[in-house]
This record gives structure tokens, C-alpha cells and sequence, in this order.
């Protein structure tokens, strides 16, 4: 059986974040790929916070790579350790701006579209970040900005070009530091943690292909 192919997604800085630990986070999963030794193909892109670029962004990373996983992290200030988020939501934040200025119109991403459920398997995620001992928390929402909009995109079979079999979405809070909130993580859990889900992730893959 081939390995999976598996796409981490993080985010750069957008208004009021001018630092994002996704894209850190990605930073330290690419310059050190002894953490992903053995998992599978692995490829690993920052994007821009900007909604024209998202889309096409995608769109080029199934024509070259077409992943089996993808996992895509962002930044909540609200996220209490690895927030799991279960639904994308369609639905836009029409009032935030994205870094290039861009703000649409509509309210919601695909025209009668429904909410799409992640396919990660997160209790397998939740259980082995319990096991690693490192935090996590439960969302149903992820949102109206970006963070939402890639995962719909990822996930809604309306998005044609990019369809992983599994895929979603999960929040981080800010990076530890001077003056960091109550809830800041260290970069070095953050890289842990995303090497659990990216594990559990690979290895709920395999096992569910043997099983078919």
C-alpha cells in the first residue's frame, strides 16, 4: 500500500496578528522533517491571508499533489491548546478584510451550500494529545474569516480539484513569549502537537484502507 500523501497548511500574518504561529509552525515541520520520517509524502505551504489567492492556491496544490490528507492550522485568540474544529460553516465575515484589503460581498462562501463536517479523525486526535500531554479543546465553529473559508473550501464537494478523502481544521493560540495571554502555547508544543495529528492522522488512514 502506497503512503499517504498529506498537505499542512499554516497561515501568515493578517490584521492583528502580525505574528502567526501556523506559519511557524509549518516553518519547523519543514526545516526539520525528521518529525514526519516514515508517514508519508509530506508538503507543507504558508498561505496568504487574502480570499482571491486561497481558492487557486488549492486548486494548484490538487493538480501537482493531490492529497490524500489535509490538515490545515490557524490562529484563534481564543483557542485553548489544539482547538478541534468539527464543522465548516458557510458562511463569511463580510465586515473583516483580508491582508490585500480584499472583503466580500456575500455572506456565504458556496450558494446553496450546507455545512461540511471535518473528516479528521478527531477523537483518535483528541486521545493521543491527551496521551502526549498536551492541551486541546472542542469547537463547532470556526469562525467567518479565513480559517473557515479553507476549510469549506476544503471540504465542500462543490470546491472542485481539491478533494483529500480526509481533511479539516484545526485552531492554535498564540505563540508563549513576553507579555503572551494566559492561553499562549510554546512553539516547541505546537510542533509537538502537530506531530501527533499528523501521525494519528496517517495512521487512521492506513488502518481504514487495510480495513476496506
Amino acid at each position: 500500500m502506497a503512503p499517504p500523501r498529506i498537505l499542512i497548511t499554516g497561515f501568515g500574518p493578517f490584521p492583528g496578528a502580525p505574528e502567526n504561529p501556523t506559519a511557524k509552525l509549518v516553518e519547523a515541520m519543514r526545516g526539520n522533517p525528521v518529525h514526519l520520517d516514515g508517514l508519508g509524502d509530506i508538503r507543507t505551504e504558508i498561505l496568504a491571508v487574502e480570499y482571491d489567492t486561497v481558492p487557486s492556491r488549492l486548486a494548484a496544490i490538487g493538480a501537482e499533489f493531490a492529497p490524500d490528507i489535509a490538515i490545515h492550522f490557524g490562529l484563534s485568540a481564543r483557542a485553548e491548546g489544539f482547538t478541534l474544529e468539527r464543522l465548516a460553516r458557510n458562511e463569511i465575515a463580510a465586515d473583516r478584510p483580508d491582508n490585500a484589503g480584499g472583503q466580500p460581498r456575500e455572506a456565504c462562501i458556496v450558494e446553496g451550500g450546507v455545512g461540511q463536517p471535518s473528516t479528521l479523525p478527531l477523537e483518535a486526535i483528541a486521545s493521543a494529545l491527551g496521551k502526549a500531554g498536551l492541551p486541546h479543546s472542542w469547537s463547532e465553529d470556526a469562525g467567518g474569516y479565513l480559517c473557515n473559508y479553507i476549510f469549506y473550501l476544503s471540504r465542500s464537494p462543490h470546491f472542485t480539484g481539491f478533494a483529500p478523502a480526509m481533511s479539516g481544521f484545526i485552531h492554535v493560540p498564540p505563540l508563549d513569549g513576553p507579555g503572551a495571554p494566559e492561553n499562549a502555547m510554546p512553539i516547541g508544543d505546537l510542533v509537538a502537537g502537530a506531530k501527533v495529528i499528523v501521525r494519528t492522522c496517517a495512521e487512521e488512514w492506513k488502518r481504514a484502507r487495510l480495513a476496506a
